[in-house]
C-alpha cells in the first residue's frame, strides 16, 4: 500500500469572535479534508509529550512515528543536515535568523523573518556577515532559504539559554539578548553582524522604500547531532520528504527518507503548490511512502494574520490534498491518505501551542462513515479517539494494525 502524509504546518487554531465562534478550519471551504474526515479514521495525536517546547522539530518526529523524549536532540542539528552539514563530536548548531529589532537598551522583536526576506538577497547578507567571522572563533555560516539560516560553534555553549524569536513577536527581548554576552565569540560577532547589516546596500535601499530592514541576526534552537534509526528500520518503508523547510529537510536526512527539492518551493503562500503535487505523485512510484509538508497556515499564524491564514489553509485543502486524492483514487493501486497538522498556531498568540491535533486518515476501497462532519480540532475532537502514541499512528495508517 502506498501511503501518503499531507501537512498543514500550524493549522490548528482557537474559536475566532469574527467567525461567529468557529475555528479557521471551521470556517475555510475545505471539502477534501472534510472528505477524507467523514470517510477515514479520525483520532486525536499528541505531537508534543509533556515537559517538550512545541516546536516543529519535535511535532514533525512525531507525525514521523519516531518518539521526540528517545530521539531529539535539538532543532539546528536537523536543520544542520538539510544543507549537508555534518556536525563533528563537540560541535553545535544554530538556527541563525536574520530578523528586524528595535531598539538599543530595550529590544523589541519587530520581525522574526527580517520582512519575509527572499533567498537571493539572503545569501548577500550572509555572505557580507561572513567578515564578522574570525579565524579563531571557531565559529562557521552557512546559507539556508529566506530567513533561515545556520551558525555551527566549535566549542562549549552549555551555559547559552535561547528563546525562538516567533515566540516574541512585538514583545521585549531585551533579556534573551543579553543571554548572548555568555559566550564572548557569539557576543562578538552579533555585534560586528548589527554594524555590517546597517550599512548593507540591501538595508539602505528597504529604508529609502519605507520597507522593514534586516537589523540583526538570532541565534536560536542549538544542539549535537542526534542519533536515530531510519524509517526503513522502523517502520520497514522506503520513504520521501517534500518539503521548503530547512529543518523538515533535515530530520528527512536522519530519518533515511529521499528529500525532493521543488522549484519555487518558498514556505509561504507563494510556493509551488502544483509542483509539490507532482514531485509526490511521481515519488510514490518508487516510494511506499510520501510526507509532504506546507508551511503557510504556520507562517501566517506567526505574522497573526487571520485572513493570509484562512486563504492558507484553503489552498492547502484546494492545491495539495485535492490534486493528490484526485489523481490517487483514479488509479488502481491501494493507498492512504492522512491529512493532518504537527501544532496549533494560534493567530492570536502568534506561536506554537501543544494541544493534541486532529487526524484524518482515508483509505482506498474503505466504505467507513466515520460520523464526523468534516476535518477540524472540535470535530474530530468530539469523537473521542486517540492515537496512543506515534508508533501507533504511524502503523494505522502504513496499514499495519
Amino acid at each position: 500500500m502506498k501511503t501518503l502524509i499531507l501537512v498543514g504546518d500550524g493549522m490548528g487554531d482557537e474559536p475566532q469572535q469574527s467567525l461567529a465562534g468557529k475555528t479557521l478550519l471551521q470556517h475555510a471551504a475545505t471539502p477534501n479534508m472534510d472528505y477524507i474526515a467523514r470517510h477515514g479514521k479520525v483520532a486525536l495525536l499528541q505531537t508534543v509529550p509533556d515537559g517538550m517546547a512545541p516546536g516543529s522539530d519535535v511535532a514533525n518526529l512525531s507525525l514521523l512515528g519516531y518518539s521526540p523524549k528517545e530521539f531529539y536532540s535539538g532543532r539546528s542539528p536537523l536543520e544542520a543536515a538539510s544543507l549537508g552539514v555534518e556536525l563533528k563530536e563537540g560541535e553545535v548548531a544554530f538556527r541563525l535568523n536574520l530578523v528586524t529589532l528595535r531598539g538599543d537598551a530595550e529590544l523589541t522583536m519587530v520581525d522574526y523573518s527580517g520582512g519575509h526576506i527572499a533567498t537571493p538577497a539572503a545569501h548577500e547578507l550572509i555572505a557580507a556577515l561572513q567578515d564578522a567571522l574570525s579565524p579563531g572563533d571557531g565559529l562557521t555560516l552557512y546559507s539556508g532559504i529566506s530567513y533561515r539560516h545556520l551558525l555551527v560553534v566549535g566549542h562549549d555553549v552549555d551555559s547559552l539559554q535561547t528563546v525562538p524569536p516567533h515566540d516574541y513577536a512585538d514583545q521585549d527581548v531585551s533579556l534573551y539578548w543579553q543571554e548572548y554576552k555568555k559566550i564572548p565569540a557569539i557576543q562578538a560577532f552579533i555585534h560586528k553582524a548589527r554594524t555590517i547589516l546597517e550599512k548593507h546596500p540591501y538595508n539602505i535601499e528597504r529604508l529609502a522604500q519605507g520597507l522593514l530592514p534586516v537589523t540583526d541576526v538570532w541565534l536560536w534552537g542549538e544542539g549535537k547531532a542526534p542519533v536515530m534509526q531510519t524509517m526503513e528500520e522502523l517502520y520497514k518503508v522506503k520513504g520521501a520528504l517534500i518539503s521548503a523547510v530547512d529543518l523538515l529537510k533535515g530530520i528527512g536526512v536522519y530519518a533515511g527518507l529521499d528529500v525532493i527539492e521543488v522549484k519555487g518551493a518558498t514556505g509561504y503562500l507563494d510556493t509551488n503548490y502544483q509542483g509539490k503535487v507532482d514531485a509526490a505523485l511521481t515519488s510514490l512510484r518508487d516510494h511506499d511512502l510520501v510526507f509532504v509538508h506546507v508551511e503557510a497556515p504556520d507562517e501566517t499564524g506567526h505574522q497573526g494574520l487571520l485572513p493570509e491564514k484562512l486563504q492558507a489553509i484553503e489552498d492547502f485543502d484546494a492545491k495539495i490534498v485535492g490534486p493528490i486524492l484526485s489523481r490517487l483514487r483514479e488509479g488502481q493501486e491501494s493507498f492512504s491518505v492522512t491529512v493532518c497538522m504537527d501544532h496549533f498556531t494560534p493567530v492570536r498568540l502568534k506561536t506554537h501551542t501543544r494541544h493534541p491535533v486532529p487526524v484524518a486518515t482515508y483509505f482506498s476501497g474503505s466504505s467507513t462513515v466515520s460520523g464526523c462532519d468534516g476535518y477540524s480540532e472540535l470535530e474530530v475532537g468530539r469523537m473521542g479517539e486517540f492515537y496512543a502514541d506515534t508508533a501507533e499512528f504511524m502503523q494505522t495508517i502504513l496499514g499495519h494494525d
